[in-house]
């Protein structure tokens, strides 16, 4: 017995040494925010990010693609009108997502580990809640919803079919998009990163076996996407509850507090304002083009739009690698390091954008051909690319400046930035600009409201840099 025990206790204070070596380790990892070079340290958070963002937006394309290719081109219209919805699921994943991964980076920036993990497990009860009640309610009343959305007596059967599986998986896609956002946050943008890589592999596999194989149509498409982020969330889960981590899910953290709730949820309203402006837009854009045009011109905006989010993807990539960055030295009061990683984030961001433009430019027949082999949906699809990208060059600029004042807690500037783009500027024009020029006009608002709001977010952006200049002098 006095052998046993004294082993015991060796193995406890073995064990102890270890873990506070590996925290030691994590701590470094997280104080590097505050000393690494800033192009180093955005490149170490953003490419990870970027290759995540963009592979997430190759699922879509990928879905899209063997739906448009051996479903027809309805079925790539009845796609489209799942948008809407699509954004509504993800403004509430957002909200607790971006909300909880915001206040981990500025816990982190002050050093308050306990703080950290119970944010976490709040993130995790919280995503588990609101999973499951949008998804039940949007399935109760699909019907009414895809119709609401635009959907006609051609294209309903195809979104229904493709929506009931995905609102079925909803718990799993919230808890999956939440638990990356963290990931990055605690510093694991590479883990974040092999994670979404998984669900994408597994993913185009899963589509083929589904669609072509065994012939299961658009819904095969839903079911793969479903499983494959179930996978995905499994690695999560299990990086997440490694009590050798600096931030881990432990006992005692799984239970709400008001008053993390509230700041997490405060936080995260700006991201689920902006995609719930972002689902009301769509509507109107697909209820207009389906008015003038038809449910092929639907459909091409589909295609047209899941190539510009390709690009788009890239700049949010930059910004959820600038997040963490940006969050740790404004906590951190490093004033100096913020403006510098907003400065490059910009930059690159706009780099981004351009390309895209110049591709719309150069070859958009030759893009869109890769999702159907209908010449009128190909022509319609180039068109709408076209555009819908012609003030790209400064999007990045707008995009990046919104996610600054949402990375450092300003929740009510994101705020005001997201809702006047979305519904000051981009819903009048889509309501007028129609009455002059036709189906052309509802894709011509895209561009309108993007040089407007570009210009506003630039009068703000100076105020907020004179401010960090006074706080730094």
């Amino acid at each position: 017995m006095i052998h046993f025990g004294f082993a015991k206790v060796t193995i406890y204070s073995y064990l102890r040494t270890e873990n506070k070596k590996k925290e030691k380790v994590n701590t470094k990892s997280a104080a590097e925010l505050g000393t690494k070079p800033i192009g180093r340290l955005l490149a170490q958070y953003a490419i990870p990010s970027i290759v995540a963002m963009m592979a997430s937006s190759l699922l879509n394309i990928i879905d899209r693609v063997f739906i448009g290719q051996f479903c027809g081109p309805l079925a790539i219209s009845g796609l489209a009108i799942t948008l809407p919805l699509m954004n509504l699921t993800t403004a509430f994943g957002a909200m607790v997502g971006v909300g909880a991964s915001t206040l981990i980076s500025v816990s982190l920036g002050q050093k308050d580990y306990k703080k950290t993990r119970r944010i976490l497990g709040n993130a995790v009860t919280l995503n588990l809640i609101v999973g499951i009640v949008v998804g039940v309610i949007s399935l109760v009343f699909l019907n009414a919803i895809l119709q609401a959305f635009g959907a006609s007596e051609n294209t309903i059967g195809y979104a229904r079919d493709y929506m009931v599986v995905i609102m079925a998986g909803n718990v799993f896609s919230h808890m999956y998009f939440g638990l990356n956002a963290v990931l990055r946050a605690v510093g694991h943008p590479r883990t974040a990163m092999a994670t979404t890589l998984t669900a994408i592999g597994m993913n185009a596999i899963l589509d083929f076996l589904f669609i072509y194989v065994f012939d299961c149509g658009i819904r095969g498409a839903a079911v793969a996407t479903v499983v494959s982020q179930m996978v995905a969330l499994v690695w999560q889960m299990k990086i997440l509850t490694n009590p050798n981590e600096l931030v881990h899910l432990c006992r005692g953290t799984f239970r709400l507090s008001t008053r993390l709730v509230q700041r997490m949820l405060g936080i995260g309203l700006s991201p689920f304002l902006m995609h719930l402006a972002a689902c009301t837009v769509v509507i109107f854009l697909n209820k207009g083009l389906e008015h003038y045009s038809g449910d092929m011109a639907v459909g091409a905006y589909g295609i047209a739009n899941s190539i510009a989010l390709l690009f788009a993807m890239i700049v949010f990539g930059f910004n959820q690698g600038m997040q963490p960055i940006v969050g740790f030295n404004y906590g951190a009061k490093n004033y100096g390091r913020v403006k510098e990683i907003l400065t490059k984030t910009i930059f690159c961001a706009t780099v981004v954008t351009t390309l895209s433009f110049v591709v719309a430019l150069v070859c958009p027949e030759l893009v869109v051909r890769i999702f159907t082999t209908d010449e009128e949906l190909i022509s319609l699809g180039a068109k709408s690319y076209r555009i819908m990208v012609i003030a790209f060059p400064i999007v990045g600029f707008q995009m990046v400046t919104t996610n600054f004042f949402q990375s450092v807690g300003m929740a009510g500037m994101s705020i005001f930035l997201s809702l006047t783009r979305q519904l000051l500027f981009l819903l009048p024009c889509i309501l007028v600009l129609p009455l002059f020029f036709g189906a052309d006009g509802v894709l011509a608002s895209i561009p309108v409201s993007d040089c407007v709001s570009s210009i506003l977010a630039s009068y703000f952006l100076y105020r907020q840099m004179k401010h960090l200049k006074i706080e730094m002098s």
